[in-house]
C-alpha cells in the first residue's frame, strides 16, 4: 500500500513539472500558429481551441488569420510624359500560408519590409509607363458632361443668349484625353504585379489602392499657369464680346442721333420756311400800305447793325446815308 502511494506522489509530482514546463497552449480566433522542434516546422494550426505542445522542445508562433492593412510612404514617381507626381498607395493582405510565411519572413515587421519592396516596385512600374491623366482619373465622364460659365442667361435677353452660343464656340475649352484604365485599373495592374511575387511568402494580397496622388511643385505651377490662361483666355473673350456689344450700341446710337437731327434740321427749315413766308406777306403788307415808312424803318434798323462796326466814315454823300440827315431820305 504504501509502495502504491509513493507511486501515485511521484505520477502527481511529474505532471505537476509537466504542467509548469508548460505543454499547453491556447490559441485565439482570428490566430494560427507555426509549431517549430529544433528550428524545424513540425505542424501548423489554424482552428482555435486548446493545443498541446512538447515541453522544452516545441516552440509556438503565432500569427494572424484577420486581413491586414498596409500603408506606404509617398513615393515621387514620373509619369509616361516624365512629368512628376506624389503617389501615396494603401493595401489589404493576409497570411494564407503560416509554415511559408515563417520560412521565408519569419515576423510581421519582415513581412511588412517585404512588403514595400514590392508594392512600391509594382506601383512605381505601372506609373511610369501610364499617363499622367491615367492617374489622375478613372471615368471619361468629364468629357460627356456640358461646362458652362457662371452666367445668369435670361429668356428674352438675346445678347446673353449670343454670348452663351459664342462661349461655346471658343477655343478655350478644355480637350481631355481619352482614358482607358483610369485610377482604378492602374490599381489592378499594380495588384496584378504584385500578386505574382507575394505568394513565395505565404501571404495573400487583397487589394491594392491608390490613396492620393499629388503633383510635384514643379508640375503644380505647370498646371496653374495652364488654368491661369485658360481664364485669361475666357476673359479676353468677355472683354472681346463687351467691345463688340460696345460698338454695336454706339453704332446705333449714332445712327439714332443723326436720324433725329435729321428729321429736327427737316421740320426747323420747314418752320423756317413758313416762317420766312409768312414775314415776307407781313413785310409785302406793310410795304404796300406805306412804302416810304417800311424805306425808312429799313434804313434805321440797318444803321444800328452797321454803324457800331464802323471806326470812321470818310463820306456821307452815298445814297444809304439819305436819312440819316433828312428824315424825307433827300
Amino acid at each position: 500500500m504504501k509502495k502504491f502511494v509513493t507511486t501515485l506522489v511521484v505520477i502527481f509530482v511529474v505532471f505537476i513539472i509537466f504542467v509548469m514546463l508548460g505543454p499547453f497552449y491556447v490559441l485565439n480566433e482570428g490566430e494560427q500558429a507555426v509549431v517549430t522542434r529544433f528550428g524545424k516546422i513540425i505542424k501548423v494550426e489554424t482552428a482555435a481551441g486548446l493545443k498541446i505542445k512538447t515541453p522544452m522542445v516545441d516552440h509556438v508562433v503565432k500569427f494572424s488569420k484577420r486581413i491586414l492593412s498596409w500603408d506606404g510612404d509617398a513615393q515621387r514617381i514620373p509619369t509616361k510624359e516624365n512629368q512628376f507626381i506624389w503617389v501615396d498607395t494603401t493595401a489589404r493582405w493576409k497570411i494564407t500560408d503560416p509554415a511559408k510565411f515563417y520560412a521565408s519572413v519569419t515576423t510581421l515587421q519582415q513581412a511588412y519590409s517585404r512588403l514595400d519592396d514590392v508594392i512600391d516596385s509594382s506601383v512605381r512600374t505601372v506609373i511610369s509607363d501610364s499617363p499622367l491623366a491615367e492617374a489622375v482619373r478613372s471615368t471619361n465622364l468629364i468629357k460627356q458632361s456640358e461646362h458652362k460659365e457662371a452666367i445668369q442667361i435670361k429668356a428674352d435677353d438675346s445678347a446673353s443668349k449670343s454670348m452663351e452660343e459664342l462661349l461655346k464656340k471658343t477655343s478655350s475649352t478644355a480637350l481631355f484625353d481619352e482614358i482607358k484604365l483610369g485610377r482604378e485599373g492602374l490599381s489592378k495592374e499594380m495588384l496584378t504585379a504584385a500578386q505574382k511575387v507575394t505568394p513565395e511568402y505565404g501571404i495573400q494580397l487583397i487589394d491594392i489602392v491608390i490613396r492620393q496622388i499629388r503633383y510635384s511643385d514643379d508640375l503644380t505651377q505647370s498646371v496653374y499657369n495652364r488654368m491661369i490662361k485658360e481664364r485669361e483666355q475666357i476673359a479676353e473673350f468677355y472683354r472681346s464680346f463687351g467691345e463688340g456689344k460696345k460698338a454695336e450700341w454706339l453704332g446705333k446710337l449714332d445712327n439714332e442721333k443723326r436720324s433725329i437731327l435729321s428729321a429736327a434740321y427737316e421740320k426747323s427749315e420747314t418752320l423756317k420756311g413758313n416762317a420766312d413766308a409768312i414775314a415776307t406777306k407781313i413785310y409785302a403788307d406793310a410795304y404796300s400800305k406805306d412804302e416810304n415808312f417800311f424805306e425808312f424803318w429799313r434804313s434805321i434798323e440797318s444803321y444800328k447793325k452797321t454803324f457800331p462796326n464802323f471806326n470812321k466814315t470818310l463820306s456821307t454823300k452815298m445814297d444809304y446815308f439819305k436819312y440819316l440827315y433828312n428824315p424825307n431820305g433827300k
